[in-house]
């Protein structure tokens, strides 16, 4: 019996217009360009600043740019799973109100938090979906409004994190093609070192709260960076040795964009040339669960039938893991 697998057949995005560029972010906070560049490798990153508009916005109008894209029936598409660590509000579930703005009358919905690596866990729940034979087309949406939790008076956060959505349609393949493997982990030991205090449970919002900025991001760096390089480039090397992958015949390696000098360290102990890295953190900074697809997204036109990708996250919990797929399509010139 053929193996059915489920493959990335298309994948469209929406960026904010407005960019928040160093320059302006120094005139906010004591930083600079040179500071920034040095530290982060970020030069740029997009806000949305339209009033009334969130995350689940961002969202719906990536699925829709999705749809036509892959000339696909909005009445077609069965699961819609979000990654997301900044949904409008706690309930409804920001997959059920993008499913609604983008028409998915037929679509059962749910979110997905686990904060940067959110993308690659809903990416491999889609295909585990589809893979069962139940379902034959899933989108998985990656989007956050991080300026909605980022405190642009902390100098230590504010420069990193942007906005934007994007989606990506997930559909069976009986060829050598698709999603082959994942490895994935969690440890909720380094939650103290990335978190968002309060909003939940154990602090709701209150008078204190608000007046302590516990709704907004807390990073403690140095313990984030050295966890992530650690987890991120484990995880990758541990995927290529599994799967006998050269670094010759990886096409790329796809990173969550959270620090240049974390992709460039996870890229040497993968013993990978920085050509066979997707960065595109100058532009767009941050975008949590939105980066990975943005990298796909940018590399789509460059990308061929049949490619080795090794896809790589590392997030707040702490969560990692890294998922290898065979890329299915070539743009049609």
């Amino acid at each position: 019996m053929t193996q059915i697998k489920a493959a990335i057949t298309g994948i469209d995005v929406y960026l904010p217009d407005y960019i928040l560029t160093n320059d302006e972010l120094s005139k906010m906070v004591d930083t600079s360009d040179e500071w920034i560049m040095q530290r982060i490798g970020i030069k740029e990153r997009r806000i949305l600043k339209e009033a009334g508009k969130a995350t689940s916005d961002m969202g719906a109008w990536a699925v829709e740019n999705l749809l036509r894209k892959t000339n696909t029936d909005p009445a077609d598409i069965e699961l819609l799973i979000t990654a997301t660590i900044s949904p409008d509000m706690m309930f409804p579930s920001a997959s059920n109100l993008i499913a609604y703005k983008a028409g998915l009358k037929n679509a059962w919905t749910f979110d997905l938090l686990a904060a940067c690596s959110g993308l690659i866990f809903a990416l491999q729940t889609g295909a585990s979906f589809i893979e069962s034979g139940k379902y034959k087309k899933v989108i998985v949406v990656g989007a956050d409004k991080m300026s909605s939790i980022t405190d642009y008076t902390d100098r230590t956060t504010c420069p990193l994190f942007g906005d934007a959505g994007t989606a990506i349609l997930l559909e069976p393949t009986s060829e050598d093609v698709g999603i082959i493997d994942h490895i994935f982990h969690t440890d909720g030991s380094g939650s103290k070192h990335l978190h968002l205090k309060a909003g939940g449970s154990l602090r709701p919002a209150s008078h204190e709260t608000v007046d302590n900025k516990e709704h907004f991001i807390y990073q403690e760096g140095q313990a984030v960076f050295k966890f992530a390089v650690s987890k991120m480039a484990d995880v990758s090397v541990e995927m290529m040795k599994k799967h006998n992958i050269s670094p010759e015949e990886l096409a790329y390696l796809v990173p969550h964009q959270a620090n240049m000098r974390i992709i460039e360290a996870v890229a040497r102990r993968m013993g990978i040339s920085k050509e066979k890295v997707m960065v595109n953190i100058q532009k767009y900074g941050n975008t949590t669960a939105a980066t990975i697809p943005l990298c796909l997204w940018e590399w789509e036109n460059q990308l061929h039938k049949g490619d080795n990708l090794i896809l790589a996250a590392f997030g707040g919990g702490f969560t990692w893991g890294a998922i290898y797929l065979k890329w299915a399509y070539d743009i049609k010139k």
